[in-house]
């Protein structure tokens, strides 16, 4: 099987009343970890600064445009390694991964009040309060992440 390298921008988006937002993947069309919460996200493209990828995954995703909200760069660099399977040619291979996280506080509303469409690869995505997060399945380092930072 082959490897390959990818740099994921994603973001730790928090509602006004303290929610992060998670979803999960569609392994059918090429989403990792699937059985799985965890932030959106995904690929950063050729041309694109982390900040762009993350604005543009965000939107595709779950359709919330975080342009106009602050974007804060966490310093600390996640790795992961899942198989995947490359949608536009049906190739399954081990993608190693770089994770590029950024926090994004909606301040202006509640979980509830934010409408989500999700599109590209997500079939579903929830708020959870920081209390529901120690008891969700995450990716593989999810919840140690949450708890370095402590966000639980």
């Amino acid at each position: 099987m082959r490897t390959i390298q990818r740099k994921i921008a994603s973001a730790l988006i928090f509602s006004k009343d303290g929610k992060i937002l998670m979803g999960k993947k569609d392994p059918q069309k090429g989403g990792v970890y699937s059985d799985s919460w965890h932030i959106p996200g995904g690929g950063i493209d050729e041309g694109e600064t982390m900040e762009q990828a993350v604005t543009r995954e965000v939107l595709e995703e779950v359709g919330i445009d975080i342009t106009n909200y602050r974007k804060i760069q966490i310093s600390t660099v996640g790795e992961g390694v899942a198989e995947k399977i490359l949608e536009d040619i049906g190739e399954k291979v081990l993608c190693k991964m770089e994770f590029n996280r950024f926090e994004v506080h909606i301040d202006d509303k509640n979980a509830d009040d934010i409408e989500l469409h999700l599109d590209d690869d997500l079939i579903e995505a929830r708020w959870f309060s920081k209390e529901e997060l120690v008891n969700v399945k995450q990716i593989p380092g999810g919840k140690e992440f949450f708890e370095q930072m402590g966000y639980i």
